[in-house]
């Protein structure tokens, strides 16, 4: 996989003709951040996996990023790049770079799905969203629209000019390839590395760690959670006039 930082830029570009826009893929462990003017949708599919949509609504600046797990690694190498809080780290640098302002920032969030049955007893899709739930809050950026958990795989188009999002339940997503190769990729590290089940935020103690589900520090959040919530509930969330699976935020 490749590191995150400038070379974990995703770099997939075509152009979508569903939505006549240019586009970029973000497969995991990568993001990509687009510039003031830079008109283009940004998409990846989800299953436990999760992205956070991040921009500037006053420059337009804003990107996507795509984890696999919660928290930072204890150790060095590539395995560190699958974490959230590396990959929610470079992408807020990287849009601070692009001539956003931090004070400025807001965020929409996906994912966390439970959609196959042999990963629902590691939690976790409910431990990315408990994570990045707790990381915004800490970082003091604003929560615009969330769409957490949940038993579907998605399919998120984020157009970061005017911070549109279009999710999709994917329902069957058993047979969606990109979901499964993303859980059974995520499997089998987790397979491979025992300590992969032990999260904690970076920051020389200044941000709080964010265990698994059941953890004093998950609890300690819950009473934030359900104000993230609550504010999610009375935003602006529409059904499109397509199927219903398909929501726009």
């Amino acid at each position: 996989m490749k590191a995150l930082g400038p070379d974990a830029r995703a770099t997939r570009e075509y152009y979508d003709n569903d939505h006549q826009t240019a586009a970029v893929k973000i497969l995991p462990n990568e993001y990509y951040v687009a510039k003031a003017g830079q008109g283009m949708m940004l998409t990846t599919v989800l299953g436990s996996c999760v992205a956070a949509c991040i921009r500037d609504p006053h420059t337009g600046v804003g990107g996507m990023n795509h984890f696999m797990l919660p928290g930072g690694a204890q150790t060095g190498g590539d395995s560190t790049m699958r974490y959230g809080a590396y990959a929610m780290e470079v992408l807020i640098n990287e849009i601070l770079k692009a001539g956003a302002v931090r004070e400025r920032l807001e965020a929409k969030v996906f994912g966390g799905g439970a959609v196959l049955h042999q990963m629902t007893y590691l939690d976790i899709g409910n431990r990315n969203s408990d994570f990045v739930l707790e990381y915004l809050k800490v970082e003091h950026i604003r929560i615009a629209a969330q769409d957490l958990r949940g038993t579907h795989a998605r399919r998120v188009n984020y157009f970061p000019a005017t911070g549109q999002v279009l999710v999709r339940k994917l329902a069957g997503s058993r047979d969606d390839a990109d979901v499964i190769r993303q859980e059974d990729e995520l499997q089998r590290f987790m397979g491979a590395s025992p300590r992969a089940g032990r999260v904690e935020l970076l920051g020389g103690g200044r941000k709080p760690a964010v265990g698994g589900a059941g953890t004093a520090a998950a609890g300690a959040g819950s009473s934030a959670m359900e104000r993230l919530r609550a504010y999610n509930q009375s935003g602006r969330v529409e059904l499109l006039q397509r199927p219903p699976k398909k929501e726009k935020l």
